[in-house]
């Protein structure tokens, strides 16, 4: 049987890129604690591939207890010092207490907008936006939605929320849609 086409950023040799590739990334998100996850891993990514990340990310499950908002919130000097010196997830001082600093933020726009879903959405109009991407050189790194995302998350005081980072989060709960033109996942997300 044939190999459907897929986007061009993927790496073919990787069971598990393929899987996150097919089965979760593009789909249009509306769960909280997935974009909490989400939040997490793209923050815990800045500066290394997605693959490092997703590799590890059964693990930071199991830190971050399914990343529960509410009970990341509460870690503290005792979890960030365990946690840098896990080999299992990336051991950055400044990326660990971050992510900390933005549970809290993170239940506060719950409480401020009945959901973080609610809230991110609103910066796309609350529909997917298709991009046309046909080959690598057309993926944006950052777009005028991603670039407001990040603006109003840093003004709220989240850390590790750049525009790149942010229109990566978007990419993977679906809020654009960037699977290529000929990737067989396009249509279904």
């Amino acid at each position: 049987m044939k190999e459907p086409k897929r986007c061009p950023w993927l790496d073919l040799r990787k069971p598990d890129y393929i899987a996150y590739h097919d089965e979760e990334w593009g789909v249009p998100l509306h769960d909280d604690r997935k974009h909490f996850e989400f939040l997490i891993l793209e923050g815990a990514q800045a500066g290394l591939s997605w693959y490092t990340i997703l590799s590890r990310r059964e693990h930071y499950r199991r830190l971050y207890k399914g990343f529960d908002p509410e009970l990341v919130a509460r870690f503290g000097k005792r979890e960030i010092e365990k946690f840098l010196k896990d080999p299992g997830i990336i051991r950055n001082r400044q990326k660990v207490e971050s992510s900390f600093g933005n549970a809290k933020l993170f239940l506060g726009i719950q409480e401020e907008f009945k959901s973080f879903d609610s809230y991110i959405w609103s910066f796309v109009g609350n529909k997917t936006i298709q991009h046309s991407v046909r080959n690598i050189g057309d993926y944006p790194a950052t777009t005028p939605e991603s670039d407001a995302l990040s603006k109003d998350l840093k003004k709220r005081g989240f850390k590790f929320v750049g525009s790149t980072i942010m229109y990566a989060h978007m990419q993977a709960a679906g809020l654009v849609n960037d699977h290529s033109m000929d990737c067989f996942r396009r249509k279904k997300v």
